[in-house]
């Protein structure tokens, strides 16, 4: 791996977005209506909202992704849709795309970041832990797969 870089979201790297968030979604869990209209129109469902997408670079090559989005209050932001390439797992990708996300949320003024996950995905929750994110009372609402809920205080 070449010097990873971090790079804002354009209409060219859309389809990263999707590619890479279906490939993990559907390897452990089904894709939910939700999940589709985040992954097929994110300008529509995240960007025009307010929201953020991050893509890690290895090079020209895209190996990663995370997204941002408004939480029910002003000042609350929800982690989402964070996926990583097979062959970069385990090499920091997801942290810098952690580090950057939370970058963004400050930048928006935000107090908190909140995220819903799964006890299935250990090492994204130890990640999550690591970065500061502590368990907090299960609210999963729409997300089917959801049985964790963390946050971290900025």
């Amino acid at each position: 791996m070449n010097q990873i870089s971090i790079v804002p979201y354009t209409p060219e790297l859309k389809i990263h977005f999707g590619r890479i968030n279906k490939e993990w979604v559907t390897k452990y869990f089904t894709i939910e209506p939700f999940d589709m209209a985040q992954l097929d129109e994110p300008d529509r469902h995240i960007i025009d909202n307010g929201g953020v997408i991050l893509f890690a670079k290895d090079g020209e090559e895209v190996i990663g992704t995370i997204g941002l989005i408004r939480a029910d209050d002003e000042y609350s932001f929800e982690l989402i849709k964070m996926g990583v390439v097979p062959e970069a797992q385990g090499k920091g990708v997801a942290q810098l795309l952690i580090m950057g996300i939370v970058e963004e949320a400050r930048k928006k003024g935000a107090d908190k970041i909140i995220l819903y996950s799964s006890s299935k995905l250990i090492p994204a929750l130890s990640l999550y832990k690591k970065m500061g994110f502590k368990e907090a009372v299960k609210e999963c609402g729409k997300y089917a797969r959801c049985d964790v809920k963390m946050e971290l205080e900025l």
